[in-house]
């Protein structure tokens, strides 16, 4: 009976795979140019946020796979008002050893959930190519934060740690300034209470200097009198 659980199990698992396989498939754009193909979208979907992953570009002409593409065409990412990013783009194959003849890859790791523009310009096997393909329903996965499948704790966005930590770091700025200009008080102030206690004790040796020389004259004053008389 466990025998047969087991290969049942197997079936479930073996007919969602062949449920599966056409929906990631379906999660690319197909372009055709002629007798080019390429097929784009991004190498791990669902794209997930902060998770590495790809920009793939499948190439065929005529039926077969481009194995030599070399740096001739160009991938351009974009995101939002963002600036593009230009990535490098490289074979994801050795023809007969491993990956699928054809299979290019840029990667990347996608920070902000979303839809993302993917921009292919130059040249496959002589022929001009200039494309411009955005995710969405019927093209390829749009960015998704991950949080529903997150466990057993959902971990905040990395857009999320960002903002917080500029928040903080505005936040200790703005006590290091109050706590210098407190100090560049209080500074000020020992400053003029030493300056007071400064001019304080000026004024008590002027005073004193000024009795020393009304007791001098005063003795001196005596002498002559007697001196007089």
């Amino acid at each position: 009976m466990k025998r047969l659980a087991w290969r049942a199990a197997g079936a479930a698992i073996a007919g969602t795979v062949v449920l599966v396989a056409p929906t990631a498939v379906h999660a690319h754009e197909t372009v055709q140019r002629g007798d080019l193909e390429i097929v784009v979208g991004f190498g791990t979907e669902p794209a997930y946020l902060g998770q590495p992953n790809s920009v793939q570009v499948v190439l065929t002409h005529g039926g077969e796979p481009v194995v030599d593409l070399g740096d001739t065409l160009a991938v351009e990412v974009s995101y939002g008002d963002e600036r593009p990013v230009e990535l490098a783009l490289e074979p994801n194959f050795a023809v007969g050893a491993y990956g699928e003849p054809g299979d290019y890859r840029a990667w990347l790791i996608p920070t902000a959930a979303g839809p993302y523009t993917i921009h292919l310009s130059g040249t496959v096997d002589g022929e001009d190519l200039d494309e411009t393909v955005t995710s969405g329903s019927d093209t390829f996965s749009e960015v998704e934060s991950g949080s529903e499948i997150m466990y057993p704790v959902e971990a905040p966005a990395t857009t999320d740690l960002v903002e917080r930590i500029e928040r903080e770091s505005a936040r200790v700025a703005d006590a290091a300034e109050r706590i210098d200009a407190a100090e560049l008080r209080a500074a000020q102030a020992t400053d003029d209470a030493s300056s007071a206690r400064t001019i304080a004790l000026v004024g008590v040796a002027i005073g004193l200097l000024g009795v020393a020389s009304a007791g001098t004259a005063a003795l001196v004053g005596r002498r002559r009198l007697r001196t007089v008389r």
